[in-house]
């Protein structure tokens, strides 16, 4: 049996660390978007300069691009057991699009989850992260934060809608410390 998962909520929500502990407790290969993304930008390919390009002006990556890089992904053998997405879908276009590969791997998604924080608690955990990181994530800034938590609002949150509608949405104090929040995640999934 596998557990196909979406894990969602602003910028700087968690998404990453709960992802990553999805990953170990479950065996479930963690997607990230972002991670993604960084690898690329880290080949200096001309793809790699493209997305940091996007990236640095704090706006979102095309569909196209996401799409390629995950897509592939949910259809090797390393999502066998399953797998959690972490930055994807960011829009109800792309919901549809994973909703479509789903359907030709024959896979569906089993959870839909939800970070819900608030926006001044995730600028004060941006700036603690880039303090702690020394800057390392070029997103790890306040104007840029601001910039994406926009777009959140504006583009993504206006998703969580299309997954309610089907019954997949799961909301999660995300507020709480990190434990904590494994721990409601994991009851949510029993």
């Amino acid at each position: 049996m596998s557990l196909n998962l979406v894990i969602f909520g602003p910028p700087g929500a968690g998404k990453g660390t709960q992802a990553a502990r999805l990953q170990q407790n479950y065996k479930i290969k963690k997607l990230s978007t972002g991670d993604m993304l960084r690898a690329e930008v880290a080949s200096d390919s001309d793809l790699g300069r493209k997305i940091q390009s996007v990236l640095d002006a704090g706006e979102l990556v095309s569909d196209e691009i996401i799409i390629e890089l995950i897509g592939n992904c949910i259809a090797g053998p390393d999502c066998a057991k399953g797998f959690i997405l972490d930055g994807f879908p960011r829009t109800v276009a792309q919901a549809e699009a994973l909703d479509e590969m789903l359907r030709k791997v024959k896979r569906k998604l089993d959870h839909v989850l939800v970070l819900e924080v608030d926006d001044k608690a995730l600028v004060d955990r941006i700036k603690g992260r880039a303090a702690e990181t020394g800057g390392a994530r070029t997103d790890d800034n306040e104007e840029t934060l601001k910039k994406r938590l926009k777009v959140y609002h504006d583009q993504t949150a206006p998703i969580l809608p299309y997954y309610e509608a089907k019954n997949l949405l799961r909301a999660i104090d995300g507020m709480q410390p990190v434990d904590e929040v494994t721990a409601l995640i994991g009851k949510t999934l029993k």
